[in-house]
């Protein structure tokens, strides 16, 4: 099934959301190395929380693909 331009463009959205979520993770954790150990493992959380929140978006991502997400003119 080939998707909509709207359905490409909500796709291509969540990708690239995605992709700056896990980016800034990664400069997070890179940034924290050099922390104390509190607060590098409150730093930690937070690039957990990143990963998460990219992995759901990847997800949904996936679901527009497969058709089981669609964007509609308002």
């Amino acid at each position: 099934m080939s998707l909509t331009k709207p359905n490409q463009q909500l796709r291509r959205d969540l990708k690239d959301a995605a992709f700056a979520l896990e980016s800034a993770a990664l400069e997070i954790f890179h940034k924290a190395q050099g922390y104390e150990e509190a607060d590098f493992l409150a730093a930690m959380k937070r690039v957990e929380k990143l990963h998460e929140l990219a992995d759901r978006l990847t997800g949904h991502g996936k679901e527009v693909k497969a058709g089981r997400v669609t964007r509609t003119k308002e």
